[in-house]
């Protein structure tokens, strides 16, 4: 079998930023596939599942409640190595077009306080794998280390 996209990116060249990851097409439509890589993968420790599936719901309830992007979002989640996420917009971007977007996103995340939408019994699986303050925390390491000045190799998937 042939390997999928993401397995051919060089992961031990790979910086924490903002890529895209692929581009198809689905009814007519482009759909982008970002990588928003926080940790660089097989140097620093990876994310807990805590902040990471607090950084899923409140990425993905700002995401979809955005003004500009929330009609083009199809999905915002975690990737398995918990090293970043995924978010698949309908439309034809390269990765300077969201750099706006993903800097409100974090900053909304940074801030957040109070119950964490979706959050209950009722509206999660998991709801007890939480932690507000780590993802907080882990969101404003994201925009000042690799979001504040961003550069073209945190945007473009290394050789």
């Amino acid at each position: 079998m042939e390997k999928i996209t993401s397995f051919t990116i060089n992961h031990l060249a790979l910086l924490p930023g903002i890529y895209v990851s692929r581009k198809d097409q689905a009814g007519g439509a482009t759909v982008t596939t970002f990588d928003i890589r926080m940790t660089r993968p097989n140097y620093e420790p990876v994310m807990n599942t805590a902040e990471v599936h607090t950084i899923e719901h409140l990425g993905a309830t700002f995401l979809r409640n955005h003004p500009r992007f929330g009609s083009q979002v199809l999905y915002f989640g975690p990737m398995g190595c918990r090293t970043g996420f995924y978010l698949l917009l309908t439309g034809d971007y390269e990765s300077w077009d969201i750099v706006p977007l993903i800097k409100e996103m974090f900053a909304f995340i940074r801030d957040y306080q109070g119950e964490v939408p979706g959050a209950s019994a009722r509206d999660c699986g998991n709801y007890l794998d939480m932690n507000l303050p780590m993802a907080n925390y882990l969101a404003d390491r994201f925009l000042k280390n690799v979001l504040a000045d961003i550069t073209e190799e945190r945007l473009i998937y290394p050789e």
